[in-house]
């Protein structure tokens, strides 16, 4: 079979490129630990006050870990502060009450679409004290402007007696 010389560069330059993406990939997920935020079930936005988004708010697991129920809504994030000492993980599950919502945490990898009826779950770990904006990147409204809450690592005892020496 002959196939032309510039045919067969650009099956060359389709076939590097694609090799090139798929490294990219490889690296994003096994040397940068990139992963997909997935989702925890489904759930009837209408009875919420029957499952665990019913008290929205962080419960301490033990080790360092922690987990967070946030309810989404009309234009606020329940609960509307989160405390945590340096190095806890944190494993976020987030539901909507109304519509369409965005949850992001600046210099965190952690990011999901709040859709009503999903629980999207995310983890982080904050290694660095200091205070953390929790926004929604998703227009919800004429209010969208103003959601967002403060996730505050404090500095544990640990390193305020390193930081003393």
């Amino acid at each position: 079979m002959h196939i032309e010389r510039y045919e067969k560069l650009w099956i060359y330059a389709f076939v590097i490129m694609l090799a090139v993406f798929v490294a990219a990939l490889m690296a994003g997920a096994i040397l940068f630990n990139v992963r997909v935020p997935g989702s925890a079930g489904l759930i009837n936005p209408a009875n919420l006050d029957e499952t665990a988004f019913a008290n929205p708010g962080i419960h301490d697991m033990g080790d360092g870990n922690y987990e967070v129920y946030m309810v989404a809504r009309m234009w606020s994030f329940q609960p509307s502060e989160i405390v945590v000492p340096e190095g806890a993980h944190v494993t976020f599950y987030v539901t909507s009450a109304d519509v369409t919502h965005g949850f992001i945490i600046e210099h965190h990898n952690a990011n999901l679409e709040v859709l009503p009826g999903v629980i999207g779950v995310t983890n982080t770990t904050f290694n660095t004290p200091g205070t953390f904006k929790l926004q929604c990147h998703e227009y919800c409204g004429r209010g969208h402007q103003m959601m967002h809450i403060d996730i505050i690592v404090e500095e544990t005892e640990v390193a305020l007696a390193a930081n003393e020496e």
